[in-house]
């Protein structure tokens, strides 16, 4: 192929995106080693829909290429040691209080993305620049790669601490943010699509970003983003205020291209391999290791659920609908250093991601997704939110919503609220187990539970699925000014299949916690547990 036709396809294929076609030349440097492609042109949220609903009406075409060799055989080290140069930093010549840096391609990351500035209401591209990256031990050589390679994500700093990022977007549509303890864990996405189905799940992806000059005194920073895959287009305006709860402001515009069998609303992404009440996979000497061990939920009739996180044998997928939710999301409540002992990657520090609704979301169901795993690398939990009613073609779905990311999440039950659930092996000690059941420890603190200790009665209602629930008891917990209730459940058979359990504390007509939901799958006929009686 001639190199004009390759330019001219090029515009073609940029064209079809629904992206301005730019020209091929480098417009005046505004800043040091920063370049910029073409001419500033108009840019607001509604003309990213425009851009959606156009990418909507055309075919779908892959942003995945191949990359030039070198970078193709990057593995893992060689990839974290490439670094943004602190003096390419996107407005580091500028007062405000923020700065982006951008991620190089290679490793997991094969869909360049598109990168703009926006300055007073016009949008402009930002033009790769192998001079703009430190490529430390990669053995790459910045100025040997093509001109038009791309990005694949970026980064924000603060002025005051241009190392440390406090959020940052980078694959498919993956994105994370901390809050004040600085320590990345889970992550969001844009959208997921047909998780847990059986059926290959699809990753859009964010293929644009327009990332908007703050005003220098400004605490919040706003970035566009621009959404594609098979199924779907989309536009997103995430309006970003950095504390100590840091907080994503979230409106979106979506675009089917087709009917999608199970649409998933901000989702959360997790990973949970051990923990106090599911030890299938502890052959670590680490006690826990999980960034989150619950999913919280409030409920549209106000009723707060909270469901511990497992590492199943098997994929489990949970469903709970609802009418318009007031928030859910995957918290790490255990916050105890001592629980985790690691020192490296600091789990007790993860920040939990709490989901608010604007407006009224209607009917649907928050999902969750439970993978099996052997180790932390896999992010092997899912939650999101899915509409009753299945996207179709042609419709505009407007979904708005804010994240919040850190210790604690804005929204807390009144009632008391579990802390750690455990479980393990049924029956009374010092006497003779007649049959096999599996014991749970689940302990709660806060609302009225503190005042009771010494006064009042108060009782644990257990309720399930299949099976005999026995030697319940509720009983003071003054180490966290809590309660502990304790009941032993007995499979009525061999099966291994799951068993829903449902608790709460009561006192007096009186409910006093929040609910503690639970799926057990018993051990197969053989198991250890099964022989020790």
């Amino acid at each position: 192929m001639q190199r004009r036709d390759f330019l001219r396809n090029a515009s073609l294929a940029m064209a079809a995106l629904g992206l301005p076609v730019l020209p091929a030349h480098a417009a005046k440097e505004r800043q040091v080693g920063l370049r910029r492609l073409g001419q500033p042109h108009p840019f607001d949220f509604a003309s990213l829909k425009g851009q959606a609903r156009a990418l909507a009406a055309a075919p779908y075409q892959t942003h995945k290429r191949t990359l030039p060799a070198p970078v193709e055989a990057l593995d893992w080290d060689q990839y974290q040691s490439i670094s943004y140069r602190q003096d390419h930093a996107l407005w580091a010549d500028q007062p405000g209080r923020f700065q982006a840096k951008f991620f190089h391609l290679g490793l997991y990351f094969h869909s360049p993305v598109r990168m703009f500035d926006v300055v007073d209401g016009k949008a402009q591209e930002l033009a790769y620049d192998g001079a703009a990256f430190n490529y430390g031990k990669s053995g790459i050589k910045g100025g040997q790669l093509p001109a038009d390679l791309g990005f694949a994500g970026f980064r924000l700093n603060t002025r005051k601490d241009t190392d440390r990022d406090f959020a940052a977007f980078l694959g498919a549509s993956y994105f994370r943010a901390v809050g004040k303890e600085g320590q990345y864990g889970q992550s969001a996405r844009g959208l997921a699509i047909d998780t847990g189905t059986g059926q290959p799940e699809e990753f859009p992806d964010f293929i644009a970003y327009y990332l908007e000059q703050p005003a220098s005194d400004s605490d919040t920073l706003i970035v566009y983003a621009l959404l594609d895959s098979p199924s779907v287009a989309g536009a997103y305006r995430f309006a970003i205020t950095n504390g100590d709860v840091l907080l994503m402001d979230i409106d979106s515009a979506l675009y089917p291209r087709k009917a999608i069998e199970r649409l998933g609303i901000a989702p959360c992404t997790s990973m949970y391999q051990v923990g106090e009440n599911d030890r299938r996979m502890a052959w670590d000497w680490r006690p826990e290791i999980h960034d989150t061990d619950g999913l919280s939920m409030w409920t549209g009739s106000g009723e707060w659920i909270w469901r511990p996180l497992l590492n199943p044998r098997d994929l489990r997928f949970n469903m709970f609908v609802d009418a318009n939710p007031r928030g859910f999301g995957l918290l790490q409540r255990d916050r105890d250093f001592d629980h985790y002992q690691d020192d490296g990657v600091f789990y007790e520090k993860r920040p939990c991601l709490w989901v608010e609704p604007k407006g009224e979301w209607g009917e649907g169901s928050v999902q969750l997704v439970e993978i099996p795993t052997v180790d932390e690398t896999f992010d092997n939990i899912v939650a999101f939110w899915n509409p009753k009613q299945k996207p179709q073609p042609g419709q505009e779905l407007l979904v708005g919503y804010r994240l919040y990311w850190g210790a604690q999440p804005p929204a807390r039950p009144p009632l008391a609220h579990c802390v750690a659930s455990r479980t393990g092996l049924g029956g009374i000690i010092g006497k003779k187990r007649e049959y096999f059941s599996w014991r749970f420890a689940v302990d709660f603190e806060g609302g009225e539970l503190a005042s009771l200790i010494d006064q009042g009665e108060v009782e644990a209602v257990v309720e399930t699925s299949r099976g005999k629930v026995e030697i319940v008891s509720a009983r003071p917990l003054r180490e966290i000014d809590g309660y502990r209730a304790m009941f032993d459940l007995v499979p009525p058979d061999d099966s291994t299949a799951q068993i829903d359990i449902r608790l709460y504390l009561r006192s007096g007509g009186r409910t006093l916690t929040e609910t503690w939901l639970y799926q057990y799958s018993p051990p197969p006929a053989g198991a250890a547990e099964r022989t020790l009686y």
